[in-house]
């Protein structure tokens, strides 16, 4: 006859089991969603694994990108793609300076066909990444560009960034291109549920650590992703242009490996702009 004991024991077993199951699934499915972004920003992946290489064997200086900051100002780390092997879809604009002020906001303004998309920058926050933004923007990089990947099943995001997704209709590198350097993740939303709500501007990246570059997503629905993207801004004029887009829909571009696939209502990037540091 089975002891009062040994039926606790069994039980304890049972709920063990039922509770290592359950977060098996879960980290199935963290996994899956994370692979809706980092897989759909394939942004260097051929020298990705290089330039995460090279960051990690950077030291400490690299690691601590804002260590050392006085006075206002961040001493940031923008890792050069080596230039052999480098995939034509990178435009080289060169370098950002290294130090960057971390004080006082900006206001990004995208000018697209279909109106304004605007969002407020706190440099506090993301001083190398709204740095490299302004420097990125000052030559002219995301003029004329599509935004190039839109999802609208488990997570609800916008695309944008590539510097190679230009003229009629879509190549099979768009997601592809970037800048001629990568730099390290910043405000990652590690406290926040959902990660990436409605309204946030973040950083893609190709899964690596380090391997943030020009790519960004226009968050248009609350999207529990895991936090590995810089958040850049919030949007504060213009989410209805990026749902009007939404709601015509994707064409399954990238249903079988990423998610998602290329807008049907086309949005392009006739200009975006930094403003001056206020504050």
């Amino acid at each position: 006859m089975t002891s009062t004991r040994e039926r606790q024991r069994a039980a304890a077993r049972a709920r063990l089991e039922r509770e290592m199951a359950e977060r098996s699934a879960r980290a199935r499915k963290r996994r899956q969603t994370q692979a809706i972004v980092g897989a759909g920003a394939v942004l260097l992946l051929v020298v990705a694994g290089t330039v995460w290489l090279a960051t990690a064997l950077g030291g400490d200086d690299d690691k601590k990108q804002h260590a050392g900051s006085a006075g206002g100002a961040a001493q940031c780390a923008y890792t050069e793609v080596p230039k052999e092997g480098r995939p034509k879809e990178i435009k080289d604009v060169g370098l950002p300076e290294a130090q960057q002020k971390d004080t006082g906001t900006q206001t990004m303004t995208i000018d697209t066909n279909l109106g304004p998309i605007t969002a407020k920058i706190d440099r506090a926050a993301v001083p190398c990444t709204a740095g490299s933004f302004t420097h990125l923007a000052s030559k002219g990089f995301f003029d004329n560009t599509k935004c190039h990947r839109l999802v609208t099943e488990g997570i609800k995001v916008l695309q944008c960034g590539d510097p190679s997704a230009t003229g009629n209709g879509w190549r099979q590198t768009d997601g592809t291109g970037g800048p001629g350097y990568n730099l390290a993740e910043e405000n990652l939303p590690t406290d926040k549920r959902p990660a990436y709500p409605e309204g946030v501007i973040a950083m893609a990246n190709s899964g690596q650590p380090g391997s943030t570059g020009s790519q960004f997503f226009i968050v248009y629905g609350d999207s529990q992703l895991d936090p590995n993207y810089t958040v850049l801004g919030s949007v504060t004029g213009g989410m209805d242009l990026v749902k009007q887009v939404a709601a015509a829909g994707d064409d399954k571009a990238f249903a079988q490996q990423a998610g998602g696939g290329h807008p049907k209502k086309e949005i392009v990037i006739n200009k975006l702009a930094m403003s001056d540091i206020q504050g």
